[in-house]
C-alpha cells in the first residue's frame, strides 16, 4: 500500500458492509460502467479528484477477501487504504449482544467500528448511492476548513425530488435547515411518486405529502472525530432501550438529530443540484448502466476510470 503524506487532509468513508436483500445479491460487485467498473469505483474517482486521499472502507468479514480482490486493490497505488470490519461483536466495552441479534445494527453502528481507522475530519457515504462529483467537491472544501477537533459537521442536502427511485420506494432523513444549518432530521419510510406528488409515511405510519425541493439527507455526512463520543454514547443508551428488539437498527440520521437537539454538534447544510441514484433494488441496475454511459459520453469520466 502506499503511503501519503498528509496534513490532516479529509478521509472518505465507505460504509459497504450492506447485504443487499433488496437487490438480492451482492451489489457492491455489480458492473455498472462502460468497461464494467462498478459504483463504488466512480464514487472513489469522485473522492480522489475532489481531494479525498484516504479512503476506509466498512465491510463484512465474510466478503474482506473477495472485497480486496475484486475492489479496493485497483486503489491502493492511488490512495491510502484501510478496511474495518462490521461484525455483530463489535461493540463499546462491557457490552454484550443482545440474545436473538443476527446482524450488526446500521449506519450508526458502522461508523462507530471506523474508530481506530479515522482521525481526521471524514466525509461518510454509501457505497451503494451516487451523489455527483460536485457534492464531493462541496464537502471536501468545508472539511478542510473546519476545525479538526470542533463540533462543527456538515452534510450534503439533495432536493428530494433528486432522490426517488422508479422501481420501489425508499427512505430519506427528511431535513428542516435553518439559516444555512441543520434543525432537525426524521426518517421517513416508503416515500414514492404518486400522480405528480411525492407522498412518504413517518415515523408514526402517517403518510405526508412532501415538496420535490424538501432537502433530504443521502447519508453523505461531514464529521470530525468528536462524533465517535458521541456515538458511542447514544449506542449504548439505544442498546439499553431497544436493544431486546432483533430488528432494531441504530441510524446515523438519529445520532445527528440527537446531537443538534443537546447541543453536542451543529450541521451545516451543503446544498447540491446534483441528481441522485443508486442500486437499491435489481431493477436500478439498468439505470445506473445507462447513466454512467451518459455520463461518460457527456465527458464527466474517462472511458476507462483507472488507466
Amino acid at each position: 500500500m502506499r503511503v501519503f503524506r498528509r496534513k490532516r487532509l479529509p478521509t472518505l468513508l465507505v460504509l459497504a458492509a450492506g447485504i443487499g436483500s433488496r437487490f438480492g445479491g451482492l451489489k457492491q460487485m455489480e458492473p455498472v460502467g462502460p468497461e464494467g467498473e462498478f459504483l463504488l469505483d466512480y464514487l472513489v474517482y469522485d473522492g480522489l479528484r475532489a481531494g479525498f486521499e484516504k479512503v476506509v472502507f466498512v465491510i463484512r468479514k465474510d466478503f474482506a477477501d473477495l472485497f480486496r480482490q475484486k475492489l479496493s486493490g485497483r486503489y491502493e497505488n492511488r490512495m491510502e487504504v484501510h478496511h474495518v470490519h462490521q461484525d455483530l461483536d463489535a461493540l463499546p466495552t462491557g457490552c454484550a449482544v443482545p440474545t436473538g441479534r443476527a446482524k450488526p445494527w446500521g449506519t450508526g453502528h458502522a461508523v462507530l467500528v471506523a474508530r481506530e481507522a479515522v482521525q481526521e475530519p471524514f466525509a461518510m457515504i454509501n457505497a451503494d448511492d451516487y451523489y455527483g462529483p460536485g457534492s464531493f467537491r462541496v464537502m471536501n472544501e468545508y472539511l478542510r476548513r473546519c476545525p479538526a477537533d470542533g463540533m462543527d459537521y456538515a452534510f450534503v442536502a439533495f432536493n428530494l425530488g433528486n432522490t426517488l427511485s422508479e422501481h420501489g420506494t425508499v427512505s430519506r432523513g427528511v431535513c428542516t435547515v435553518r439559516d444555512g444549518y441543520l434543525a432537525a432530521v426524521r426518517e421517513h419510510t416508503a416515500i414514492r411518486p404518486v400522480a405528480g406528488k411525492v407522498i412518504s409515511k413517518d415515523v408514526s405510519g402517517a403518510e405526508r405529502e412532501l415538496s420535490p425541493d424538501t432537502p433530504v439527507s443521502m447519508n453523505m455526512w461531514g464529521f470530525t472525530p468528536r462524533i465517535f463520543a458521541t456515538l458511542e454514547e447514544d449506542f449504548r443508551g439505544f442498546l439499553a432501550d431497544e436493544g431486546a428488539n432483533p430488528k432494531a437498527e441504530f441510524f446515523i440520521s438519529t445520532v445527528v438529530d440527537s446531537a443538534i437537539r443537546t447541543g453536542r454538534g451543529r450541521v451545516r447544510a451543503l446544498p447540491t443540484s446534483e441528481k441522485w441514484f443508486g442500486v437499491t433494488y435489481r431493477e436500478d441496475k439498468s439505470q445506473a448502466t445507462e447513466s454512467f454511459r451518459r455520463l461518460t459520453e457527456a465527458g464527466v469520466y474517462p472511458r476507462r476510470l483507472w488507466s
